[in-house]
């Protein structure tokens, strides 16, 4: 299998999504379809299963993706610390960030890098698949994610942010005209939900139940931002969000509400405790120097 074919497989198996697989690698996505019939086709068995609506691997693509990350990455790591290294950068912290990279989490970063010039820091959004996994595979360092994470290899360090939460729906919806939402009516439409993340951690962000036991359903599956806003504004969904989704997002189609008896969000610091090191340590320090930010 040649290289270029790895890098599509993996962010394929990232994505879920032809398109953005196809937009990441700047190739068409005839190109990575291409490839990965190929692979199929040379392996003997369907890498991800298709529908008109989503893309999911089947177990013997997790299986190839849980044996080809290692080495993929060992490989591109090799690559770019020679790169760092020939710009007298010794060592690269990478950031996969929940919370969008929004302008007032920028002073987290900036003190990072005049503190250690030597160090490169890499912020990169991160999808709502596998969170957990990526970062006990080594393809990132650290995760800004919001609490509670109670995973045994897992540290959660300190809190960068916190927010309140909002519910956006479509602008002809049935709550559009409201000031507000309850919790309670959330029971009333279905819901998203993501593959590979833990029960609790789900119900952390959106309980699975209404103070009155109704049950709240997740009947779409989405892996990012994007797709959940459209999958909004076309009355798929509604949709809970932070709250500081309102200053990055304008749309005419979307109407967003404060839900104010869902607790906030705690956006912390988390990574794989056998790899903590330096870097992470430095990173650890510099939020707890200036503090949480409230939004």
């Amino acid at each position: 299998m040649e290289l270029r074919d790895i890098e599509i497989f993996l962010v394929l198996a990232e994505e879920l999504h032809f398109g953005r697989a196809a937009q990441r690698l700047h190739v068409s996505q005839a190109r990575v379809s291409q490839a990965i019939k190929k692979q199929e086709r040379r392996i003997g068995a369907e890498l991800f299963a298709r529908t008109s609506r989503t893309v999911r691997m089947t177990e013997v693509g997790r299986q190839l993706r849980d044996d080809l990350q290692p080495v993929y990455a060992g490989l591109h790591e090799s690559l770019e610390r020679a790169q760092l290294a020939a710009r007298g950068i010794t060592a690269q912290l990478r950031v996969s960030l929940m919370p969008f990279n929004v302008a007032d989490l920028h002073p987290y970063w900036k003190a990072f890098r005049a503190r250690h010039p030597q160090w490169g820091l890499q912020i990169r959004q991160a999808t709502f698949t596998d969170l957990f996994g990526r970062l006990r595979s080594g393809a990132m360092d650290v995760a800004v994610l919001w609490l509670p994470v109670e995973e045994p290899d897992l540290t959660v360090g300190p809190i960068l942010c916190t927010d309140s939460r909002i519910l956006a729906v479509a602008a002809d919806h049935r709550f559009a005209e409201r000031d507000s939402v309850p919790l309670e009516l959330l029971a009333e439409f279905p819901h998203s939900t993501a593959l590979d993340v833990p029960d609790y951690w789900e119900d952390g962000y959106l309980p699975f139940y209404t103070p009155r036991g109704r049950q709240i359903e997740r009947t779409v599956v989405a892996d990012n931002s994007d797709e959940l806003i459209s999958l909004v504004g076309m009355g798929d969904i509604i949709n809970t969000f932070p709250g500081h989704v309102t200053r990055y997002w304008g749309m005419s189609n979307i109407r967003f509400l404060p839900v104010p008896d869902i607790a906030t969000l705690n956006f912390a610091l988390v990574w794989r405790t056998e790899a903590e090191n330096d870097l992470i340590r430095a990173l650890a320090d510099t939020v707890r120097d200036l503090g949480v930010f409230r939004f």
